[in-house]
């Protein structure tokens, strides 16, 4: 799938940088084309793997390259401001080379969870390929304005957008890691997993064929629809199941029988843990409107068969018709499985998020009421002496 990724803010520029790297490192060839935007001069400094030319600084006039401070409204006014400087970095993607746009942004700060719903909404109005968001929630203990910031742009930027894509910080944070080094190895199991679902299909020349292809048109279809998608991944190096495993240690039968059992076996396993296992977004997988199953490895322990049962088994616990799955031969020393859950609704996380964002919302204007009675108390007692400037 080629795809026009947009990183906005911090956290989005990030996420692209980095997704650059994984094309670069594994030659998949997602990313088009790669756009930084940021009210924060610093920020856009700090990207390595976006080209200078795509980097586009916004709100110089308020803000003076120094960012919005976690003020989200300040951030989607800047964006509507200024969205012409946008759109001229986006004019030099070749749009008819890609599949879709992705839009990329940590929703509790200022600049992407104000400035993301902006430019997606602008992004459909002008073009027709699909544009889909990745949002990526605070997690719990990063204070309750980033909380209430990312409830107000989760629910502005799921409308504005053909699917959104969520990572939740909380579900991933490990507990006494730096703050820098959480993020970085959060970034990279964003990447990991949304890199495989989006890298299935592409092959080259000198590449195996898949024997059940997944191309771009799979993915879209998922995504179609709307709605929060999540994604669940799963690994297991292919040593762990060489010739001397359990099953080649039975005597009799057919020793390519027990090959293809063996390897079938091990692909359900694999797509049970990706799906049941940590998702980017915590949730009940009952109910899943639509899904996708991509399996990835050596084309030797890849099977149909495997891939089938897998997709079926997804069938029976989303109970949902729409399964799509294939398989994606990749050189690489791992079976690994990544399933895309599209349309789900049952999300602890999410109403939990919405809750405190409203208690946060009424906190700050209980503080804002009493810091206005305060300020008239104080002055009050001189009013009838003092007589003010204007």
């Amino acid at each position: 799938m080629k795809l026009a990724m947009i990183g906005f803010g911090q956290a989005g520029g990030k996420i692209v940088d980095k997704f650059l790297e994984y094309d670069a490192r594994t030659g998949s060839g997602i990313v088009q084309s790669a756009v930084a935007v940021n009210t924060a001069e610093a920020d856009l400094m700090g990207l390595e793997n976006i080209p200078k030319s795509n980097r586009v600084l916004i709100g110089r006039a308020r803000v003076k390259g120094h960012g919005v401070g976690a003020d989200n409204e300040l951030g989607a006014e800047i964006a509507e401001e200024d969205i012409g400087e946008i759109q001229g970095a986006i004019d030099s993607i070749p749009v008819h080379e890609i599949d879709a746009f992705l839009v990329v942004a940590g929703l509790g700060g200022g600049t992407g969870s104000g400035g993301s719903p902006v430019l997606a909404k602008h992004l459909k109005r002008i073009y027709t390929e699909p544009v889909y968001g990745l949002g990526i929630l605070p997690g719990g203990d990063e204070g309750g304005i980033y909380t209430l910031n990312a409830a107000r742009s989760f629910q502005t930027f799921v409308r504005e957008v053909d699917n959104l894509l969520v990572f939740d910080n909380d579900a991933w944070r490990k507990t006494g890691e730096s703050v820098e080094g959480g993020y970085e190895e959060i970034n990279d199991e964003i990447v990991r997993r949304f890199g495989v679902l989006f890298g299935a299909g592409e092959i080259s020349a000198d590449d195996d064929v898949a024997e059940s292809v997944v191309d771009s048109s799979e993915i879209i279809n998922t995504l179609e629809g709307g709605g929060v998608s999540t994604v669940g991944y799963d690994a297991e190096a292919v040593e762990e199941y060489d010739s001397g495993g359990l099953l080649s240690r039975f005597k009799g039968g057919n020793k390519d029988d027990m090959e293809t059992t063996n390897t079938t076996n091990r692909i359900n396993s694999i797509v049970r843990k990706a799906a049941l296992g940590r998702l980017t977004l915590p949730c009940e997988i009952e109910g899943t409107e639509r899904a996708l199953l991509v399996v990835s490895g050596p084309p030797e322990h890849l099977n149909r068969k495997g891939i089938e049962k897998g997709r079926g088994w997804l069938e029976d616990e989303t109970g949902s018709m729409e399964v799509r799955g294939g398989d994606y031969p990749l050189d690489e020393p791992s079976v690994a499985a990544a399933v895309l859950l599209s349309g789900v609704h049952d999300v602890p996380r999410i109403k939990e998020l919405q809750q405190v964002a409203i208690e946060a919302q009424e906190n700050i204007d209980e503080i804002q009421q009493e810091s206005e009675e305060n300020l008239e108390a104080l002055v009050e007692d001189d009013e009838d002496e003092l007589d003010p400037l204007f």
